[in-house]
């Protein structure tokens, strides 16, 4: 797969291309990329997915706090994996947010080379959000482009989107948005320190910062995740939330505890993959309670790890 810049441009009629943000990268986009591929295919053309850098309403709403399922780095990483030809981050700008949709497919044809438009099965594109998918065909004959639309995805899990995705995040259901999306909900940050409140409790944590402050994190509470640090993937359990028995104040922490690990991972980068949900944050009677719990929490994330890797 080749990625483009914004400022590239492909001879006319070279392409078949998709476009949308992606974010999740789920199962609803690896059926619509994998109808590209094959109409690219069939017509000896490049399959070509374009992605915005930025998502439309955090550039047309910018006063709400809305929040990603993934970084771009992520998403990128997921697109490549369904295989396309070309991969096109384009810019979300009032600019290109102010052209209709005739525009837009004609900007598609004239800088990137668009011969067929594969829109899915419920996108809407252009600031006229009235017009339907009839509308994008006369505008394409008009332009000469073809306008398709993909099929929707029907499986095991549909419906599936990327709003019904971060929903499930947010409200800490990290396996039901892993099934949605065909891989888990992931963050990366880096290993920082922070109270050093687990090691006395032996349960030692590495407290996890400088995460995009653009992603919806789970609900929280305490989860089972697999954390790939250091060239290794290690099993654990981190804790979402404000650690209320330990009364460390009201600034959200993400906490894990990795099993059967106790190098020093100070700076170092590390991303953690939700597995399942275990249990809500909420406040114990004493540091002897939470041991208990978290001994339980431990017990109840390797059962569930084993069931995952084993599946």
């Amino acid at each position: 797969m080749k990625i483009l810049a914004d400022n590239d441009r492909l001879p006319l009629n070279s392409t078949v291309a998709t476009i949308g943000m992606f974010d999740g990268v789920h199962r609803g986009h690896a059926t619509l990329v994998d109808f590209l591929n094959r109409q690219a295919a069939a017509l000896g053309k490049q399959s070509l997915v374009i992605t915005f850098l930025r998502h439309p309403r955090q550039v047309l709403y910018p006063e709400e706090s809305f929040r990603l399922i993934m970084t771009l780095n992520d998403r990128l990483t997921q697109i490549e994996a369904l295989h396309p030809d070309l991969l096109l981050t384009l810019d979300f700008t009032p600019e290109l947010a102010a052209l209709d949709s005739a525009q837009f497919i004609e900007l598609l044809r004239d800088r990137y080379g668009v011969d067929v438009l594969v829109t899915g099965y419920n996108h809407r594109f252009g600031h006229n959000k009235g017009e339907t998918f009839e509308d994008y065909c006369r505008h394409g004959e008009r332009l000469g482009v073809k306008v398709v639309k993909a099929p929707e995805y029907l499986g095991k899990y549909a419906p599936v989107s990327s709003t019904i995705i971060r929903g499930l995040i947010a409200a800490g259901k990290v396996d039901d948005a892993m099934r949605c999306m065909g891989h888990p909900y992931s963050l990366t940050g880096k290993v920082v320190h922070g109270f050093h409140n687990g090691r006395g409790l032996g349960f030692p944590t590495a407290n996890v910062g400088e995460v995009d402050p653009n992603l919806r994190l789970p609900h929280n509470g305490a989860y089972a995740v697999l954390a790939h640090v250091a060239g290794q993937t290690l099993q654990g359990m981190t804790n979402i939330g404000i650690r209320p028995t330990l009364d460390n104040g009201p600034q959200l922490s993400i906490e894990v505890n990795l099993f059967d690990f106790d190098d020093d991972i100070y700076g170092e980068e590390i991303t953690l993959e939700f597995i399942s949900f275990l249990r809500l944050e909420f406040k114990m009677c004493g540091l002897e309670e939470l041991k208990h719990q978290l001994t339980l929490d431990r017990d109840n994330a390797k059962r569930l790890l084993k069931e995952y890797l084993t599946t």
